[in-house]
């Protein structure tokens, strides 16, 4: 019977859903030995550090993935990082199969004048350190300032917004990391604009996320009435308005017709607003776009690019657009396969990655040749290098979860690799 060793680089969910899909193709003629690659200590990727903490719901997916790696075929090898404790030329040399599920972690620039001053931040950097990603603890933003400008017509874009906008009380019972919680508390900004490129209807907001808005409980929030009948208009010009398009227009309806309590705190949608130049004397001070009735100068203090992201580079794959060079998922000429943002670019909801990484998968069976014979990760790690591993991880999990019982929270982020690594010893 082939017995096939396959390496996963990346534990975000990307990573989850193709190890969840070698383990359902699992026959009494072909079978797995699933390695999880991690440069963090922690997995789970955008689920821990992307998600927004006052969404704990979407978190909830956590369940599914501790259920892959509670299978006998799965190993996970956390606080290794590709390039530094191994090579991908390694991994190729040893696994039958490598799927690069590296995700997106860089904020795409504007390009347009302005966008280096201080203040002038990604999401790429805000979304981590309030997230409490090890790498972004020590970030620094100035909340000092009344106005925030975000900049982009995504639900990435929505959370930066909200999370600036809300009262921090409501965020009090969440995972928020304390450093930043402890910052949103001091917090000046006041009012929060979040502005499109085009109209309404190319937003990719999704309708649920636009429906939390007017339940917010110390923020009044704003779209205007005439932006969402003009985008009604427009899309039906066009022909049959699209059920998502439909549920988001509505959505929007719903938060332009909600009552406004007069709250010291906004949050405002504009749309058809194209940044032109972001302007300061050595911080942001303003922010200009270009609207159909002539330029507008916003005067603000924090400027947030959601604009979409890109992939870091990886040796030993080439990357075109942003993402790894692939065709459905495949990079040619090697037993490398890409999945999740990797593969598409920073597109669609947690859950698009499942049948991503099906598809991916059965690509990679057909592909199979004779078994590799020549040993695995274990081989190839440095001895007396941490790994974390299952068990490890779990502890590391139960002793954040015990930390967050005590004060009312789902957990206390550690977030630092020391920290974690304490948290976690046996």
């Amino acid at each position: 019977m082939p017995h096939y060793k396959v390496a996963i680089v990346g534990a975000g969910p990307s990573g989850y859903f193709a190890a969840q899909a070698l383990q359902n193709s699992v026959t009494d003629e072909l079978t797995f030995t699933i390695d999880m690659i991690e440069r963090l200590p922690t997995p789970w990727g955008l689920v821990r550090s992307g998600v927004a903490p006052d969404h704990p719901k979407i978190k909830t997916v956590a369940k599914v993935f501790e259920k892959i790696a509670s299978e006998a075929n799965f190993r996970l090898f956390g606080n290794v990082e590709l390039g530094k404790d191994l090579t991908l030329a390694d991994l190729t040399n040893k696994y039958d199969a490598v799927i690069m599920a590296t995700g997106s972690t860089i904020g795409k620039k504007l390009g347009i004048p302005g966008e280096e001053l201080a203040n002038s931040i990604s999401s790429a950097q805000f979304v981590p350190w309030y997230n409490g990603h090890p790498d972004y603890a020590n970030f620094k933003v100035d909340l000092s300032g009344k106005v925030a400008v975000v900049i982009g017509a995504g639900n990435v874009a929505m959370d930066c917004g909200r999370i600036l906008a809300v009262d921090p009380k409501e965020l009090d019972e969440t995972d928020t990391a304390d450093h930043a919680l402890d910052l949103l508390h001091k917090s000046n900004i006041r009012k929060v604009f979040i502005t499109g490129r085009r109209g309404a209807e190319f937003a990719a907001f999704t309708a649920p996320e636009l429906r939390d808005l007017p339940k917010l409980e110390n923020t009044d929030v704003y779209i205007s009435e005439d932006e969402i009948a003009l985008a009604h208009k427009n899309a039906q010009d066009k022909g049959e308005i699209e059920k998502h398009l439909a549920s988001n227009l509505e959505a929007m309806k719903l938060i332009a017709e909600t009552p406004k309590h007069g709250h010291e705190r906004s949050l405002e949608f504009l749309f058809s607003h194209t940044p032109k130049e972001i302007l300061g004397n050595g911080k942001v001070e303003a922010i200009k776009y270009s609207t159909p009735s002539g330029d507008v100068t916003i005067p603000c203090d924090l400027v947030i690019t959601a604009i979409g992201y890109e992939s870091e580079a990886i040796t030993g794959v080439s990357f075109e657009k942003g993402k790894i060079a692939n065709v459905d998922g495949r990079v040619s000429g090697s037993n490398i396969y890409a999945v999740g943002w990797a593969k598409r670019g920073p597109s669609g909801v947690i859950g698009t990655n499942k049948s991503d990484a099906a598809d991916v998968v059965s690509l990679l069976i057909s592909d199979l040749k004779e078994p590799k014979s020549n040993g695995d990760i274990t081989e190839l790690i440095a001895n007396g290098h941490k790994i974390v591993d299952q068990a490890y991880w779990v502890r590391i999990n139960e002793a954040e979860i015990a930390a967050g019982a005590d004060r009312g929270k789902p957990r206390v982020k550690a977030v630092s690799v020391p920290d974690l690594l304490r948290l976690g010893q046996p």
